[in-house]
């Protein structure tokens, strides 16, 4: 085997494993959207008039800005990317409690990560995002989802989350709700 042999073998062998480490995540996301725990989260209030913009609406929930009150200070002493327990309701609505860990959580209580962002641009408060900032949508769907109230996530035990849709005050899907008629 000559070197150019090898190398066009090495870059077949690297692409295959690239491929199957992307497929393997994506498999691994499609099981927690699937089989994941339903855990609702409340959007926390956000100015309508800026709330569209283009084909994703920008999120923020009570619980981020929560977690953001729970940090004493917005020095570098508190990690970057940690835990947050929440304490469900009976509806599955889930409320701050504490910053802490994934393990001897109480019945009512589920571990979702965060991550603090610092600098840039941001559109949520204190810089506190849980699993994503925005909610995207088809190009004409928009009004459908205008009223929101709830994120529905589905969280792993140790506290992955991925946000599955919006749910409207009584947590109904809002997928189905009719959109108005557009003006002629």
């Amino acid at each position: 085997m000559n070197r150019d042999e090898i190398r066009k073998a090495l870059a077949l062998v690297a692409g295959v494993l690239i491929l199957i480490g992307v497929n393997y995540v994506i498999y691994c996301r499609e099981n927690l959207l699937s089989a994941g725990e339903a855990v609702f989260l409340e959007l926390a209030p956000v100015d309508p008039r800026s709330l569209m913009q283009g084909d994703y609406m920008a999120l923020d929930f009570q619980a981020a800005r929560d977690i953001s009150e729970a940090f004493d200070s917005d020095d570098d002493r508190h990690p970057q990317r940690g835990v947050a327990v929440l304490r469900l309701d009976e509806r599955g609505v889930g409320h701050f409690a504490r910053l802490g860990e994934c393990a001897a959580l109480a019945d009512d209580e589920r571990c979702i990560r965060y991550q603090r962002r610092r600098g840039g641009f941001r559109f949520w408060r204190g810089g506190i995002q849980l699993s994503t900032n925005a909610f995207f949508f088809q190009e004409g769907t928009g009004e459908r989802y205008e009223g929101a109230r709830y994120g529905e996530f589905r969280v792993a035990p140790n506290g992955v989350a991925l946000l599955k849709t919006l749910r409207g005050a009584d947590l109904q899907l809002l997928d189905d709700a009719p959109m108005a008629p557009s003006a002629p």
